[in-house]
């Protein structure tokens, strides 16, 4: 499984250097994207995806 961002982003970033896996980037500049391939919810490298824990309007959840 993967996380996946919604449409309630803000953009702001937080979320990138964060990600272990360098799965996050800018979508359409409006917001950031996950890309489900290469998301493992941090497995491996942390206890919960960090995404989600620094995410401001909490737009990151289970794809």
């Amino acid at each position: 499984m993967s996380m996946r961002i919604t449409e309630e982003c803000i953009a702001c970033g937080a979320c990138v250097p964060e990600c272990p896996t360098e799965s996050i980037s800018e979508g359409d500049g409006i917001t950031y994207v996950i890309n489900q391939e290469t998301c493992v919810e941090c497995k491996g490298h942390h206890d919960s995806p960090q995404c989600v824990s620094v995410c401001p309007v909490e737009c990151i959840v289970p794809a």
